[in-house]
């Protein structure tokens, strides 16, 4: 005791209880940071990254959503396999009105990579003057129905001063399946 009574008067004594007092403060702040605030941080940390998982699956949901709205909507404008015989009729009854000579059009189906889709391909040679191949190719392609011209190419023809084209095209188009059947938008 007589030790601690010398050593209070000091010159510095009486800063020796501030010293005991903050050396008391620091070790109770060490026991409570690392018995309640890392715990607190971890459980933070923990709640932010599932948070954020949670919000990155949401995004991924609402575009999923989005996408299929778009997939819907572009299967309603499609033809339905049934009505691919008639749009063949109606290529070739446009040629008519055209004034284009469309002797015979093939035309066959082929499986694509969407289920209840598949490509059906119209193929064939039209012949005529410049301005009636012109008016039948802009009216296929301003025409309801989603037709591709895929493939165009000329044939030559033995005369040069005849003024009939001869073109052998290539048109394509997408129907959906009875299974792709989805109500219009």
């Amino acid at each position: 005791m007589d030790a601690l009574v010398r050593l209070l008067r000091q010159p510095y004594g009486p800063l020796l209880p501030w010293f005991g007092l903050a050396g008391l403060l620091t070790a109770l702040y060490l026991i409570v940071h690392t018995t309640f605030l890392a715990s607190a941080e971890e459980k933070r940390a923990a709640m932010e990254a599932e948070w954020t998982a949670a919000r990155q699956r949401l995004v991924r949901h609402m575009e999923a959503k989005k996408v299929r709205q778009d997939v819907d909507q572009v299967m309603a404008v499609l033809l339905a396999e049934r009505d691919f015989a008639p749009l063949a009729l109606g290529v070739t009854e446009e040629a008519k009105r055209d004034n284009v000579t469309l002797p015979a059009l093939s035309y066959r189906t082929e499986a694509t990579g969407v289920p209840g889709t598949t490509k059906a391909v119209l193929q064939g040679s039209v012949s005529g003057r410049y301005e009636d191949l012109r008016r039948f190719i802009y009216n296929l392609e301003t025409a309801e129905e989603l037709l591709f011209i895929e493939d165009l190419d000329l044939v030559r023809s033995g005369d040069s001063r005849d003024e009939r084209l001869t073109f052998n095209i290539k048109i394509a188009t997408y129907l959906r399946g009875e299974a792709g059947r989805v109500a219009a938008p």
